[in-house]
């Protein structure tokens, strides 16, 4: 099992034992989503590295900076503001975000190694930008970046 995979559990005994309800139903449901990544890789406890983990709190962010928006824009301030401290929950779970400078420089290193020229070599800049970021950077961050460096 994963450093992080393993922290997990531990922070929810944690929450639990501070009584911290927003911690304690984040962290739940980030168990129960990472129960159902493992039984969709290779069936109930199959471990999960790092990286997939990282994937899964991401995606899980993602959701709620959706559901934040969605809730921001109907006038429901206290679903928002419930789901801005999930997000913060999952977020200390995350490695420190690359810096613009570093994210222009994955990027500049990725265009210079494929050779890449125009639009089209888009995808390919992105997915070894993705994989040298390890998760460190924003997927919308990157991927504005390269469209810059291939305009």
């Amino acid at each position: 099992m994963s450093d992080l995979a393993s922290r997990i559990p531990e922070d929810l005994k944690a929450a639990m034992k501070a009584k911290d309800t927003v911690a304690l139903a984040t962290i739940r449901a980030l168990k129960t989503a990472m129960t159902n990544a493992s039984i969709e890789k290779a069936g109930l406890g199959a471990p999960l590295d790092d990286a997939e983990v990282t994937a899964l709190i991401r995606k899980q962010i993602k959701q709620r900076q959706d559901s934040f928006t969605q809730f921001t824009n109907a006038g429901r301030e206290e679903l928002a503001a419930k789901e801005q401290a999930e997000i913060l929950v999952l977020e200390n779970y995350l490695p420190a975000n690359l810096t613009a400078e570093e994210i222009t420089a994955i990027v500049e290193a990725a265009v210079a190694e494929l050779g890449a020229s125009s639009k089209a070599d888009m995808g390919k800049v992105m997915k070894l930008a993705q994989e040298r970021a390890a998760g460190r950077a924003d997927g919308k961050l990157l991927s504005q970046e390269v469209a810059k460096r291939l305009s």
